[in-house]
């Protein structure tokens, strides 16, 4: 994917994501972020939205942390959001080609300025779902190419970090497939961060996770169960996914 066409979904899933949120209010609870309101929501999206524009904007070349979000509540809080996430897609669409900052995962785009707005219209696209859960709706559509970049992204980049809490005491592997692009990963898990290759290897598979590439990304980023007939082998290892892969 272009860096256009990741703005423009960063775009897109913001606004939506603010609507949403309005419709939900900013005191329903987010079942898909146990312990979070959806104004929580709102200030953590917002706080990073503002954190990755500092970096674009400001050519910053060292991780910073997180602003702080003001304590504000319903419209105001809401006005706070939108503007934070109309500056961020300012941002990243004014940038020059060549900005130089700080990047964070191991595998990233050719670009700081392609890795922020990979990294940012994932970030509000996966937090868009938690906003449609709050609400109780289903989750908007997610192009399948978009979709398969996300789980690239979170298998190649974001679980590839020593951070990574999926492990396992013995040798074992996992292979996700997207069954209408075509992509494949082979995960290793072992008592180190896993290490994921792309592609269908000749590895024994001990859990197999099939299914479209927007089913694989809410269920691998954890927004929705994985579960079901997409699921085969050592069940165990979709469990162990679930409950230690959250970002």
């Amino acid at each position: 994917m272009e860096i256009n066409d990741f703005v423009k979904t960063l775009e897109r899933d913001g606004e939506l994501l603010a609507d949403v949120a309005e419709q939900a209010g900013t005191t329903a609870l987010v079942p898909t972020c146990p312990g979070w309101h959806v104004a929580d929501l709102l200030r953590h999206t917002g706080s990073v939205h503002r954190w990755a524009a500092g970096y674009v904007e400001g050519g910053l070349l060292e991780g910073a942390p997180f602003p702080d979000a003001p304590e504000l509540a319903g419209a105001e809080l809401l006005a706070w959001f939108r503007e934070g996430h109309a500056a961020l897609v300012r941002a990243l669409g004014e940038a020059p080609a060549d900005v130089q900052c700080w990047t964070f995962l191991p595998t990233a785009p050719p670009s700081p300025l392609a890795f922020w707005a990979r990294r940012q219209a994932h970030e509000t696209a996966v937090h868009r779902m938690d906003a449609e859960a709050a609400l109780g709706v289903a989750f908007s559509a997610v192009a399948p190419e978009f979709a398969e970049d996300g789980v690239d992204e979170l298998l190649t980049g974001f679980h590839a970090r020593p951070r990574s809490r999926v492990r396992t005491p013995e040798p074992r592997v996992m292979r996700v497939r997207a069954v209408d692009t075509g992509a494949a990963w082979t995960v290793h898990l072992s008592p180190e961060p896993p290490r994921t290759v792309l592609g269908a290897t000749d590895d024994a598979v001990d859990c197999e996770v099939t299914g479209e590439a927007a089913w694989l990304y809410a269920a691998l980023w954890n927004r929705q169960p994985l579960a079901g007939p997409g699921v085969t082998g050592d069940l165990a290892l979709a469990r162990l996914w679930t409950e230690a892969a959250g970002i």
